[in-house]
């Protein structure tokens, strides 16, 4: 059975064109969720002194500050974090500390700590920035030596979707933006353009093998041939985000969202809108 995956290229313009529009809004007025990578804040590492001291009763002793705990099962050691407010100075940050600490009083041990202020914060975003960008403009450029013409615009307006929405997606859902949320943004585009690079190589296959062939015809065949591929790919690598989500604990709970959304969103922009794009040029001619 054959699917007519180019039949439905408008409606598929439609609904990328609404979800970058979202985005973009959502950006605007709702902004990113900075985490305290970004927005400054307090780690800790440490040991309860003993095991009736559960990181249950210490989410319960440290409600007053909203606290972030994670678990290190291998060592028995618990991540605190805690926010800071963006315009904290060096005395409210170690004032701060020192409520803590005293809300966890002697019951503990503390390992490592660590904060990080607004300036702190505001490096490792312009560092993030530069990292997004970096990348971007390597992805770019490999697409454009690879294919040129007709394919690498296909390819490169879709990156540019991908990036706007998964930036979106975490203002939209409200997930924390830190650190990671950079790796999984990154981590989806490499995905994304690996998929859109096999399409496109099945379809200059079947350019020189069906030379009156009509090109939407064309597109349809070398998506369907290369389906059984992208769903495996696909299905296996969301399973595992599906295991994450439900054994792997609060902490990795917005990592696995975030990545099976990016794993959806990079197949199917990669099925109906980097292949559709093409159609617009006559990649019959590229070499």
């Amino acid at each position: 059975m054959q699917f007519k995956f180019m039949k439905y290229r408008r409606l598929s313009y439609a609904i990328v064109s609404a979800m970058v529009a979202l985005s973009v809004l959502s950006l605007a007025f709702r902004g990113l969720n900075y985490g305290i990578d970004f927005a400054g804040g307090i780690s800790m590492e440490i040991a309860p002194k003993n095991a009736d001291y559960t990181i249950d009763r210490m989410r319960q002793d440290l409600a007053a500050f909203s606290p972030e705990l994670q678990e290190m099962k291998d060592t028995g050691r618990i991540i605190v974090r805690v926010g800071l407010s963006k315009d904290a100075t060096e005395a409210q940050q170690q004032e701060a500390v020192r409520e803590i600490k005293e809300a966890l009083g002697d019951r503990v041990g503390y390992e490592n700590m660590q904060v990080v202020g607004p300036k702190i914060g505001g490096e490792l975003i312009r560092g993030g920035i530069m990292a997004t960008i970096f990348a971007f403009v390597l992805m770019a450029v490999y697409i454009w030596i690879r294919y040129r013409s007709g394919y690498a615009i296909g390819a490169f307006v879709t990156l540019i979707l991908d990036f706007i929405i998964m930036f979106g997606f975490f203002s939209a859902a409200g997930l924390e933006f830190n650190q990671t949320a950079i790796a999984i943004i990154l981590m989806v585009i490499g995905y994304s353009t690996n998929d859109k690079i096999v399409n496109y190589d099945r379809i200059q296959e079947n350019t020189k093998k069906y030379h009156k062939m009509p090109m939407t015809d064309l597109v349809d065949l070398s998506i369907n041939e290369m389906l059984g591929r992208t769903i495996i790919t696909s299905v296996t690598t969301a399973l595992a985000m599906v295991g994450l989500y439900l054994f792997g604990g609060a902490v990795l709970r917005d990592f696995s969202i975030a990545m099976l959304f990016g794993i959806i969103l990079g197949t199917a922009t990669s099925m109906f809108i980097s292949n559709a794009l093409i159609l617009n040029f006559n990649v019959r001619e590229d070499k």
